[in-house]
């Protein structure tokens, strides 16, 4: 399975940003595909995940500001984020696992789209 993230960028607090993550690769409905994000100087925390079924994961904390779709056609996930704050700030990883909020369920990375919100 092959990730590749988009999306990422400057933005101001309040605002919102759009995060995709396009597939590829073999039986991808069978996957959860999500997000886990890193914060400069803390560690990898998981944002969301989807399955092919619609089923999803969200991290508790985000869940009020952060809505993961899928569209199964096109092999792609995507991640809106609302009201950004700076500690949304960090590197987005697309991810495709098993599912679950951990990090040893994903066995494919992206290569991470970085996020900057300004205050």
């Amino acid at each position: 399975v092959q990730l590749q993230a988009s999306g990422g960028g400057l933005a101001q607090a309040g605002a919102s940003l759009s995060l995709s993550c396009v597939a590829s690769g073999r039986t991808l409905s069978s996957y959860y595909i999500g997000w886990f994000r890193q914060a400069p100087g803390k560690e990898r925390e998981f944002v969301a995940s989807i399955h092919g079924t619609g089923t999803i994961f969200n991290r508790l904390s985000l869940k009020d500001r952060v809505t993961i779709s899928r569209d199964n056609a096109a092999n792609t996930v995507h991640l809106q984020m609302n009201r950004l704050n700076p500690e949304d700030t960090g590197v987005y990883y697309c991810v495709a696992g098993s599912g679950s909020t951990q990090e040893d369920k994903y066995d494919y990375w992206g290569q991470g789209t970085k996020v900057t919100v300004s205050s």
